[in-house]
């Protein structure tokens, strides 16, 4: 089954790191996951430098995984240009457009 996370809730981030970033890395998640989206506050997640944006740098360069953060969120938090390589800034179009081949199944919002 193939996946998308969409994160937007406050607890995104503990979800993320303690759960499905270990899951993924050890090969265990149960699910393909073709992409993430980040949201508002959870966009900091992809900021460069920090240890659970590389750790999802480093999936995404792995698996192919879209990694994609909100761009009014980016642009609000002045973020935008400093985000890990693997991470663009869009909206519902634009990771619509980038998830259509990957064909999911499943969209969860966390």
């Amino acid at each position: 089954m193939k996946v998308a996370y969409l994160f937007e809730t406050e607890h995104a981030r503990e979800i993320l790191e303690y759960m499905i970033i270990p899951q993924l890395e050890e090969g265990r998640h149960g699910a393909e996951v073709a992409g993430m989206m980040f949201f508002f506050d959870n966009a900091y997640m992809l900021v460069e430098g920090s240890e659970l944006a590389e750790r999802l740098q480093a999936l995404s360069e792995k698996t192919g995984m879209l990694l994609m953060a909100c761009d009014r969120c980016c642009y609000q938090r002045d973020i935008a240009d400093k985000l890990v390589p693997a991470a663009g800034i869009g909206c519902f179009p634009n990771v619509y457009a980038a998830l259509e081949p990957a064909n999911v199944d499943q969209v969860i919002t966390l």
